[in-house]
């Protein structure tokens, strides 16, 4: 029997289904999941399109399409229309990010369209826990408050341009970067030690559904690294989030970042999959 396939924008009336699609991985689609379950599928409030494949009247596929492209529970053939759109579309995203088996092949479709890339990272291992830490939690480390904004901000900006290699204060001054950071420490989801005016270690829990969370913009200042400071702030982020937020704790990391993979293996995570990122 012949099977029809097709590609299409999805709605609010695709809610139900897209949340199925989304719940058959809650830690790995936890980034697209928190976007839709804080903002709905209407593009203007999503900040993007939802792409859906269907096949023979059934959603089996989505990716999301706004400042990232990120495909979700994608096989080869949802892999192929996805590329495709995006390819005739053009390139609007900062990046292409998600599972390394969906963003690899989508990424051979796409290079000779959109390549270069400014930065390939073809193997950021996926790691999750979701067991109290195994080392002692740093008692410093906590919920940074709203009036801390201006005093976490400068770090906030260092660890995105030394992470990804452009500054987050580009283009706009970084009014939405602000607006970001800002946006998580309302949410009590922004987590640092500081001393004597100082961050000596943040990181945020950037996405978060009631089944998973995803921490984000590890870092402690250059000067102060090899002391012990990520591996006990980690703790204290882990115990907050399970005791707060959600049940599984995730990250993803660059392989070669063996420093931080030791430390994050010390605090109890574990890998469980592998993404792949292309920069723009």
């Amino acid at each position: 029997m012949l099977r029809t396939a097709g590609l299409r924008v999805l709605g609010p009336a695709d809610l139900p289904a897209v949340t199925e699609i989304l719940g058959r991985d809650p830690v790995a689609n936890v980034f697209v999941a928190s976007r839709v379950e804080a903002l709905g599928l209407e593009p203007r409030r999503l900040g993007g399109e939802m792409w859906g494949h269907v096949v023979d009247g059934r959603l089996s596929a989505l990716c999301h399409a706004g400042a990232n492209l990120v495909p979700v529970e994608a096989g080869p053939d949802a892999v192929r229309a996805f590329a495709d759109r995006a390819r005739r579309q053009g390139r609007r995203c900062a990046s292409i990010v998600g599972p390394r088996e969906m963003v690899a092949p989508m990424w051979d479709l796409l290079e000779p369209a959109w390549g270069p890339a400014r930065d390939v990272r073809p193997d950021q291992p996926l790691m999750t826990t979701s067991a109290p830490p195994l080392v002692p939690a740093d008692p410093a480390v906590r919920r940074v408050r709203p009036d801390e904004l201006d005093l976490l901000l400068p770090a906030c900006i260092a660890m995105f341009t030394e992470e990804v290699g452009v500054s987050p204060t580009a283009g706009d001054g970084g009014a939405a970067y602000r607006s970001r950071v800002a946006e998580l420490i309302a949410a009590g989801r922004s987590f640092a030690r500081i001393q004597d005016g100082r961050v000596l270690f943040k990181a945020e829990v950037g996405s978060a559904t009631g089944a998973a969370c995803q921490v984000q913009g590890v870092w402690v200042p250059p000067e102060l690294r090899g002391r012990g400071l990520s591996t006990g702030g980690m703790a204290a982020v882990v115990q907050a989030a399970l005791r707060d937020i959600a049940p599984v704790v995730s990250l993803y990391v660059n392989s070669y970042n063996a420093a931080a993979r030791a430390a994050y293996q010390r605090v109890g995570f574990a890998d469980r999959g592998s993404f792949m990122s292309v920069l723009f």
